[in-house]
């Protein structure tokens, strides 16, 4: 329960520190290197997350990274569970989003943050906003910036991974960037398989090679989703964290 009540204050508390830093992460002078701009704005969801990975007295291994090519990627991962999203962003050196349910908009501070590192909020209820969301994510691909989706559309927990969508894979089929799978294992036994208590895990992140437009460009999403889906399962299966 301390481990928990701790990991959250941090999270919490180091979301309203940092207002003042990104306040002026928004008036970055425009013909600033785009590149450079992406940077300073990650280094503090980096340096969040890493410590609050920390916190939870996580080991977390990983896999791969040298299979992320240059420029502007999808990444498709699993979903296991909530802390996926930390570890990601402290595992991987290029800056990214998300693809996020549109709910997250409404917290402050997070959603600014959010915002701030090219997330694109989806309305799954809405299928007309929905695609509107898909076409500025295809867009941002288009202009050098990375994403991240979970195909499975909500976490698994620890469980088999589900049936991927095929909906996110437009934003590929639109842009023409790599898909770069990720396979995440270990992250529900930091919380959803506690009682929603937070316990040390061992995490395992494996990155496999990236699928270029090249690859994709003929096949259909549901087949593409599978595609990803069978690659995701086959490498978390080779690197299975032993017990």
């Amino acid at each position: 329960m301390l481990r928990l009540i701790a990991c959250f204050l941090y999270m919490g508390g180091y979301l309203v520190y940092t207002i003042p830093r990104l306040s002026r992460l928004k008036r970055l002078p425009d013909d600033l290197n785009p590149d450079i701009k992406k940077q300073l704005i990650h280094e503090t969801p980096k340096k969040w997350s890493k410590t609050f990975m920390a916190m939870t007295g996580s080991q977390i291994e990983v896999e791969g990274l040298h299979h992320i090519p240059e420029g502007p990627v999808l990444f498709a991962s699993n979903h296991e569970g909530n802390f996926d999203i930390p570890v990601l962003i402290g595992a991987i050196e290029k800056p990214f989003g998300f693809i996020s349910k549109i709910e997250v908009k409404k917290v402050p501070v997070l959603s600014a943050w959010m915002e701030a590192i090219n997330c694109v909020f989806i309305d799954r209820k809405n299928r007309e906003k929905a695609h509107d969301s898909i076409m500025a994510g295809a867009k941002l691909l288009k202009e050098g910036n990375s994403l991240v989706i979970f195909p499975e559309g909500t976490r698994s927990k620890g469980g088999p991974i589900g049936l991927f969508k095929a909906g996110g894979f437009r934003l590929t089929k639109d842009s023409g960037v790599p898909i770069v799978p990720i396979s995440i294992q270990g992250t529900a036994d930091v919380f959803e398989k506690n009682g929603r208590l937070v316990k040390p895990a061992k995490i395992k992140v494996v990155i496999s090679p990236p699928v270029y437009s090249r690859q994709y460009k003929d096949k259909d999403l549901i087949s593409l989703a599978e595609e990803i889906r069978d690659v995701i399962i086959q490498s978390r299966n080779a690197k299975r964290i032993a017990s």
